[in-house]
């Protein structure tokens, strides 16, 4: 499926490293200019890469950079697709998560008696 020089197909290559369920889908994404191959924006599927070409594609929200380690011979398990390429995108910031404070009666769940206490008050007041 490669051929002597160590060279495959951009939308061949992204389909065996599992970077898109379908052939047809890669093929799509490097027409519509998505895919950079060595920093120049690519828009023919038949672009041949081979090993030390540095890729920069979209993936959902994340912005891949991936270097060619190797040309595969087929689309095979995840762990031999992870052997293809090394993955050089930068982390993911991490992820900050709020303690949630205990909610004080602002008119959404039930008040608690100090909240009551301080409703009735506010209301017998204003009866005065």
């Amino acid at each position: 499926m490669a051929d002597e020089a160590g060279k495959l197909r951009l939308d061949k290559w992204l389909w065996f490293a599992r970077f898109f369920k379908t052939r047809s889908l890669a093929a799509t994404r490097v027409a519509a200019g998505d895919v950079r191959v060595n920093g120049d924006r690519v828009t023919k599927r038949s672009t041949t890469i081979s090993p030390g070409d540095v890729l920069t594609f979209s993936q959902g929200r994340v912005v891949r950079v991936i270097e060619v380690t190797a040309i595969g011979t087929r689309r095979g398990p995840a762990p031999e697709a992870q052997a293809l390429y090394k993955d050089m995108s930068p982390p993911p910031p991490p992820k900050e998560t709020p303690v949630p404070e205990n909610p004080r009666f602002e008119g959404k769940g039930r008040p608690t008696k100090k909240d009551r206490r301080q409703a009735d008050l506010s209301r017998s007041r204003h009866l005065e």
